[in-house]
């Protein structure tokens, strides 16, 4: 028995509900304690040209050490180093503030580089620049120019990825030294790959310029030599609507809607009419409004109506103080003391009440 619809309804609005979303990736252990190395390096610079603080500076850092390598700075970098809802950052902070002190007091001289101490060589938590893996191993490429310098090695610096190379845009290959199509080789050594872009017009190409195509892009035709734009906007056919004129581009062409007040164009504005639409009619060489209220032969035909023009068109109202029948406009009653004629002028209703 099928279930009634409302209720089938509620068995899919809960199955909807109940999938679960996409998280946003997780940050790794490296970048994690990469984060942390950061905001300490910029919290020394941020007490770098501090003291004490107290009246006596010079007593304070005679008797209780020098601030720039007290415990009182490094409290106050530490203090700063995660937000209150940061967890990550302060159960690390946590966890691992006896080695942070360590470094600080200790080891700082002969390991500067707090980076390289405590998330590569400490924690093990990262690799050094141009090496990836458990192990630590060379970069595809090895680990003073990994990829050619033309990609980026799969876990670069982290304990994580292949070491396989993702090559920046115009390069491939294992290595990242060979040119994807649209590029030509400006360079190529045993040390150095350049790939510079071809020419808009080649597909493949030997150098810079047009004549260096070997294969036109789509929109492009060789001739004399050269990969030149094909016009599509000449065709025998045109390629955009009656109401669109076309503009060629590089490769391509463009459909552009007409003037509303064309009935089909050959370019932007009413002045590239074709012929105009109903209501409109060419005067110095664009479409304008035609004022049908002020022609010879009256639009409106009921006795006392008045007309008044619309852009492309008009309309016929009665005057105020006056009711519409079917052949004419009639004096509505009025209250004593007080009379309207068909002579009174009637101000023109304003375009939105038309």
């Amino acid at each position: 028995m099928r279930p009634p619809a409302r209720a089938a309804l509620g068995l899919l609005l809960g199955l909807l509900l109940g999938l679960p979303r996409e998280a946003s990736p997780r940050p790794t252990p490296c970048r994690r304690c990469r984060e942390l190395v950061d905001k300490f390096n910029q919290g020394m610079v941020d007490t770098a040209k501090k003291n004490f603080g107290g009246g006596n500076t010079a007593w304070e850092e005679k008797s209780l050490s020098k601030y720039e390598s007290s415990e009182v700075r490094l409290l106050e970098i530490v203090e700063g180093l995660c937000g209150s809802s940061d967890f990550e950052c302060n159960r690390l902070v946590e966890e691992h503030e006896e080695q942070l002190e360590a470094w600080w007091l200790r080891l700082k001289k002969k390991h500067p580089d707090l980076f390289e101490w405590f998330c590569v060589k400490t924690l093990k938590v990262c690799c050094p620049p141009g090496t990836y893996g458990p192990d630590c191993l060379a970069c595809q490429g090895g680990s003073e120019r990994p990829c050619s310098g033309n990609g980026r090695c799969s876990g670069d610096g982290s304990r994580e990825g292949d070491g396989s190379c993702q090559c920046h845009p115009g390069y491939r290959g294992a290595l990242c030294t060979d040119c994807m199509d649209g590029y030509f080789s400006a360079l190529r050594n045993e040390t150095h790959s350049v790939c510079t872009a071809c020419h808009e017009s080649c597909k493949l190409c030997t150098g810079p310029t047009s004549r260096d195509c070997t294969q036109c892009q789509a929109g492009w035709a060789s001739e004399d030599g050269a990969c030149v734009d094909v016009d599509e906007c000449a065709a025998e056919t045109p390629p955009c609507s009656e109401q669109q004129f076309c503009q060629n581009v590089g490769g391509s062409f463009q459909c552009e809607e007409c003037d509303p007040t064309c009935a089909g164009c050959t370019g932007k504005g009413p002045g590239q009419c074709k012929e105009c639409i109903a209501g409109y009619t060419k005067e110095s060489g664009q479409c304008a409004d035609v004022d049908e209220c002020s022609l010879p032969e009256k639009p409106c035909l009921r006795k006392h109506e008045n007309c008044y023009n619309t852009p492309g068109s008009y309309v016929c109202v009665c005057p105020e103080g006056f009711e519409e029948t079917e052949d004419a406009c009639v004096q509505a009653a009025q209250p004593a003391g007080e009379e309207v004629t068909a002579e009174t002028p009637t101000p023109p209703p304003s375009r939105e009440d038309l």
